[in-house]
């Protein structure tokens, strides 16, 4: 199977990134379009994994989250990675709690590395992918300035996922396969 781990978002979140990717849309002469229920922020990125390995990061990944409280983080602006004649990624930066974000993607490397994962090399910037391969209009300078003050409801952390990844019809299809929990401080008190 071929897997990540990942934070999902809740659906009326994933329709305010829709409707945030339509807009960008109408600037754009060509490009690949990420489909609104596959938003979402990866942690890790696994590639293959047999059903022994996936009990395996279930195991560390619980032990791991019943340890972590939830945090908030928020939506940035849009942004780019360029590409040659394309911009190869359109995405929406993270701001918010990253110091707790990058404490939680670097213990999940600690996590699954004994499982045969090797860690990062990339420095991690958490971002949400919206588009690939876009062919502009303009200049995304100009276009980004548009949409500058993009107000994005807040995303609660509260639970991770293991995410399968396969392609159906031509389609990429993210389907949640496990979730891990973080522990909720509120109930610590009760």
């Amino acid at each position: 199977m071929r897997a990540f781990i990942g934070i999902d978002f809740e659906n009326s979140l994933k329709n305010q990134i829709y409707e945030l990717q339509q807009e960008f849309k109408k600037y754009a002469i060509n490009g690949r379009w990420k489909h609104r229920d596959n938003f979402h922020l990866t942690l890790k990125f696994l590639n293959e994994i047999s059903t022994s390995q996936q009990a395996q990061i279930d195991a560390a990944l619980k032990k791991l989250c019943i340890e972590k409280k939830y945090f908030n983080l928020k939506f940035g602006k849009p942004n780019i990675f360029e590409g040659r004649d394309s911009v190869r990624v359109l995405w929406i930066g993270i701001l918010g709690d990253l110091k707790q974000l990058y404490i939680l993607q670097q213990e999940i490397d600690k996590a699954i590395k004994p499982l045969g994962f090797s860690a990062e090399r990339r420095k991690f910037k958490p971002h949400i992918t919206i588009g690939q391969d876009i062919v502009f209009e303009r200049r995304f300078e100009e276009i980004q300035s548009y949409f500058e003050n993009v107000q994005l409801e807040p995303i609660r952390v509260d639970r991770l996922f293991l995410f399968k990844s396969e392609q159906i019809k031509y389609k990429r299809v993210y389907t949640k396969v496990t979730e891990y929990n973080l522990r909720d401080e509120r109930c610590d008190k009760l």
